[in-house]
């Protein structure tokens, strides 16, 4: 409306007032400035004779005080607090030129001035506009992520673009530049990424300048249901930044037979799986998929807590049980992992193994060879035999053997899985003694049993005693042990421990229930979770 009185008012408008003459009728003012001008700038200049006696001249109206009269000129009036801003003001400022003679009124113009609007207000984004949200991991590719929205106040266009040099840039983009929606350009994952920043620019279209702005957007992901139940400890097969991918483990557990109605304590253990989306945890449930037609075992359905309810009693015919064991979402039962459960059956232990012998005598030439077997009295070889009773002909094939703390010389020496010695001959010197403790363990009870080895280095071309005659026990096995007794004696603590312990093998005959069962389920510290048979034991030289 303001521009058609202005076209109205300028027919009526000669430029400058010309032809202005004390207070006869004249035209109204029509003139044009810039925002932001400074003061005292002209603002439309009049002919009038200002000098004439009696005639006076005056502004007044709505927005006079933004003008002041200077001889024939109409000037602006600002200051750093007033500023002459289109935004503010609006597009026109009117005020009244009135004139006077003898100080009686006589006459008045109208004044217009039109304030030309200028580039000086950079694009703002809205306090509404975004800049943190949540988004969820499963908001498909191509998708409106968010909307942003600017404005300028000189009315400018603003078109939109993303900031490439922002983190997460490579998530978004913006298909239409002047709709201020951005688009999710990548998947999203929770497990990888927990929140996103991504800068946006709002930028002038159709001006000079192109001024712009920013703002940072901050995107929570929120946690959505696309992972499966995950058993622990998880096996990691593979981790890089972006994914990380492992496979449920293997639940071992060892029981004897006949035993029943016992919870089976696992290695790893508990069997325990829980929601692969850490952010919604999802309640789990348990379940026996297969292989348990007998009905011996049963699961807790909200623990996991699987028990032995009838005992396996033929271990020939079943030394191992496989379970496969499901954890399921309680919402969503589409979702879930299967673990393999292994149950080992073992045989009754009743019986301590205990070494055949307290004590061997043993024999090396030392020499230049890598290595040679330590030998006995005849020049036979020195087995160290273990009996255990549990076992119709006292073989253990689950005896480990190994040399104590307490031995010396350990470096030189190595004892095989068959119960040979083999000594490191070329590190010998003639007439050493070496005092060596040696240790067997039934991997599958964990029991113990210790013997001494007295071994007496020969010189080259003397020959091994045939037996243990009484000159040859007081120069040999009976030294060895007083030696032995005697490095005790100055300290060796070690040494009395393997005392004691040679006297608790001792102890023979039926094993408490109570203990026996604690063993059967692993408890023993010493029990391997090793489900595969030793090997049998290669003799190889020692480098």
């Amino acid at each position: 409306p303001w521009r058609s009185l202005l076209v109205l008012l300028s027919l009526h408008t000669v430029a400058g007032m010309s032809g202005w003459s004390e207070c006869l009728d004249g035209q109204d003012v029509l003139a044009k400035i810039k925002e932001n001008s400074l003061t005292g700038d002209t603002v439309a200049e009049f002919v009038a004779n200002t000098d004439l006696k009696g005639v006076r001249w005056s502004l007044s109206g709505r927005d006079a005080d933004w003008f002041y009269l200077d001889g024939r000129n109409i000037r602006l009036n600002t200051s750093a607090e007033k500023v002459l801003d289109q935004e503010t003001l609006g597009p026109v400022l009117m005020a009244e030129l009135s004139c006077y003679e003898e100080d009686m009124f006589q006459t008045v113009y109208r004044v217009m001035v039109e304030i030309l609007n200028e580039n000086d207000n950079l694009p703002m984004f809205s306090e509404k506009s975004v800049q943190s949200l949540r988004l969820n991991e499963l908001t498909p590719v191509n998708a409106v992520a968010f909307t942003v929205q600017a404005f300028d106040a000189d009315d400018d266009k603003i078109l939109y673009s993303i900031d490439q040099t922002s983190p997460d840039a490579e998530y978004f983009k913006i298909d239409r530049p002047n709709s201020g929606e951005v688009i999710l350009s990548k998947p999203l994952d929770y497990e990888t990424k927990t929140q996103l920043t991504v800068t946006i620019y709002a930028s002038e279209m159709n001006t000079a300048e192109h001024y712009n702005t920013s703002t940072n957007v901050t995107i929570m992901v929120q946690d959505g249901d696309d992972q499966y139940p995950r058993f622990v400890p998880c096996v990691l097969l593979f981790q890089d930044e972006t994914s990380r991918i492992c496979t449920s483990p293997t639940y071992m557990v060892n029981v004897t037979e006949g035993e029943e109605d016992i919870v089976l304590e696992f290695s790893p253990g508990p069997i325990h799986a829980v929601d692969g989306d850490r952010g919604i945890n999802s309640s789990i449930s348990y379940a026996i998929l297969s292989e348990d037609e007998g009905g011996h075992f049963s699961i807790n359905r909200e623990t996991g807590e699987l028990r032995l309810m009838k005992g396996l009693k033929d271990r020939l015919l079943t030394p191992v049980v496989h379970l496969q064991v499901m954890a399921y979402q309680d919402d969503d039962p589409r979702k879930y992992s299967v673990a393999t459960v292994l149950v080992r059956l073992l045989a009754v232990n009743q019986f301590h193994p205990e070494f055949e012998l307290p004590e061997y005598c043993g024999f090396v030439t030392a020499g230049k060879s890598a290595a040679s077997l330590v030998n006995t009295y005849g020049s036979r070889a020195l087995i160290l035999n273990v009996l255990d009773q549990d076992f119709d002909n006292g073989f253990n094939p689950m005896i480990y053997f190994s040399l104590g703390v307490t031995s010396n010389h350990t470096d030189i020496y190595q004892v095989t899985q068959s119960g040979l010695l083999i000594a490191k001959t070329s590190h010998l010197k003639p007439k050493q003694k070496h005092v060596l403790e040696v240790m067997a363990v039934d991997q599958e009870s964990g029991d113990s049993t210790y013997s001494t080895v007295v071994v007496e280095v020969l010189p080259e071309g003397q020959l091994i005693p045939h037996s243990p005659l009484v000159n040859e026990r007081l120069t040999g096995c009976t030294v060895g042990k007083a030696l032995f007794l005697s490095m005790a004696f100055m300290g060796a603590i070690g040494c009395i421990l393997s005392v004691l312990m040679w006297l608790k093998r001792k102890r023979k005959g039926m094993r408490d229930p109570l203990e026996r069962g604690c063993v059967a389920q692993g408890k023993h510290p010493n029990v391997s979770t090793e489900f595969e048979l030793s090997s049998p034991v290669k003799l190889t030289t020692i480098p």
